[in-house]
């Protein structure tokens, strides 16, 4: 995965990744968790921190934990691992904002393979996008003809296309274009609403007036604080909010499907507790986790008879998912620390 040629001796070339990341704990421990992902999600915009991760070998050996690898075989292999374990699998092809077009349908083709191999090999997994790996910013028309020929392979095979939301000023356009294939007749796709957002609740009641399907999760990007909460308290509060909109009795009479994506305890326990208040029974939703993240409390659920969808990346293009990964939990970051330190 993007190695280089080892020229420069391990020991140096890793000093000033490990300052990097140190400077990030110290930063969690003077200031807390708002500071520390504010920096790891600078970091994964800085192409300087890109060349100085990705030059280092160790630092794929950590992130391999929470990408499958890097060619659809290593994803198939995944999905099919998981499928062992009773889990449902969304495969996604890391990359985003491309700046050509023939980089846009280079993913296009990639993804229509990948759709081709997911039959093929009988693994139960639908298909997450990002629409920004699909032109979204270069054309937009560009980006509506390549989502359409893999949303027309996904329904010939079958399957279900998850369009991926990214950060806000791309919330309008993406939105626009999952209305756009729904109006076109593609009910075989649905769309991602990001908590930590001011506008969540008004895009979900839209979507539940649409019968979508939705996955729900609390956001993963730097947003200012005119667009997004600001506090963790407020966020978790308006995911608990969203959480019971999609699993309302109005939302059910729609037929919409929920995905409730988070990792957080607190966040599981208020779906199962508002589920079980409302008698709504485990096939009406499923919980969605990310490959490689809390695969204790994935096969817990699993025993505990609730669907669970693992959100399985590969690609070469892992750097700024990682450090998004990085980002949302300090736990994250420590084992990546202590996996450096140990290589």
């Amino acid at each position: 995965m993007s190695h280089l040629p080892q020229k420069t001796p391990r020991r140096v070339m890793r000093l000033p990744l490990l300052l990097a990341l140190l400077s990030t704990a110290v930063l969690l421990f003077l200031y807390g968790e708002k500071w520390l992902r504010a920096a790891l999600l600078y970091l994964a915009g800085a192409g300087w921190a890109r060349q100085l991760v990705t030059s280092f070998p160790p630092a794929w050996y950590v992130a391999s934990r929470f990408v499958s690898g890097n060619t659809r075989e290593d994803a198939i292999a995944a999905a099919r691992a998981l499928n062992e374990k009773g889990m449902q699998v969304t495969l996604d092809y890391l990359g985003e904002s491309v700046s050509t077009a023939e980089e846009a349908r280079a993913a296009r083709d990639e993804i229509l393979g990948v759709l081709d191999t997911i039959h093929e090999s009988g693994v139960s997994s639908n298909f997450s996008v990002k629409l920004t790996q699909l032109g979204l910013k270069l054309d937009p028309e560009l980006c509506y003809e390549n989502l359409c020929a893999i949303v027309e392979r996904a329904r010939q095979l079958g399957n279900f296309v998850r369009i991926d939301m990214e950060d806000s000023p791309t919330v309008d356009q993406t939105l626009a274009l999952f209305y756009r294939l729904r109006e076109a007749g593609y009910d075989n796709t649905g769309v991602v609403i990001q908590a930590y957002l001011y506008r969540s609740e008004a895009d979900v009641r839209r979507l539940i007036d649409e019968g979508a399907s939705v996955r729900l999760c609390k956001g993963a990007y730097m947003e200012p604080p005119d667009v997004a909460f600001p506090a963790k308290d407020d966020v978790d509060a308006n995911f608990v909010r969203l959480m019971q909109l999609l699993l309302s009795d109005e939302a059910r009479s729609h037929e919409l499907y929920a995905g409730i994506a988070t990792h957080d305890d607190k966040m599981i326990n208020a779906t199962i507790d508002f589920a079980r208040q409302n008698r709504i029974t485990p096939e009406k939703f499923e919980f969605q986790m990310l490959y490689g993240i809390r695969r204790e409390a994935q096969e817990a659920l699993v025993r505990q008879g609730y669907r669970v969808r693992i959100y399985v990346p590969y690609g070469t293009a892992w750097y700024p998912y990682f450090m998004r990964r990085l980002a949302e939990r300090p736990a994250n970051l420590w084992f990546f620390l202590a996996n450096l330190v140990r290589r």
